[in-house]
């Protein structure tokens, strides 16, 4: 491209198409722990439910 056609802004510009500033890494970033807390809760889950039930002492 001639550089009379280049835009000037250009470069004041290019921090928009940056892939850090894309809805896409904002909705996988939103919640940082959401799959580790997801994850640890299942484990809990799963071992209340396969665990041995003691009786009650009371």
């Amino acid at each position: 491209m001639p550089e009379l056609y280049r835009d000037p802004w250009a470069k004041r510009e290019a921090w928009r198409k940056h892939p850090l500033f894309s809805m896409r890494y904002y909705a996988r970033n939103m919640f940082p722990g959401l799959g580790l807390g997801a994850t640890a809760f299942a484990i809990y889950l799963a071992y209340g439910m396969f665990k041995p039930q003691q009786p009650a002492h009371h």
